[in-house]
């Protein structure tokens, strides 16, 4: 069974940079259910574009909590 969180995120570029710092391996964030997940900084920058990262994205993750996917809905 796969459990679905919804996030809208609008990051400037500034803001990205810090998702490559050194030591920064995870990002938690809030979903559109109010539902609090930890994901991977590395699953956000291919997102990162010159104006930062913005939109709907959706993270699926299995019953173990384990992150199988993280995509760009709108």
């Amino acid at each position: 069974m796969l459990n679905s969180y919804f996030f809208r995120l609008n990051i400037s570029y500034l803001e990205c940079e810090a998702l490559y710092q050194p030591g920064l391996n995870t990002c938690l964030i809030v979903s559109e259910q109010g539902a609090k997940v930890q994901i991977p900084t590395k699953n956000l920058r291919p997102f990162v574009t010159n104006q930062g990262i913005k939109g709907r994205f959706r993270l699926l993750t299995d019953a173990n909590n384990k992150l199988k996917s993280f995509e760009k809905v709108a």
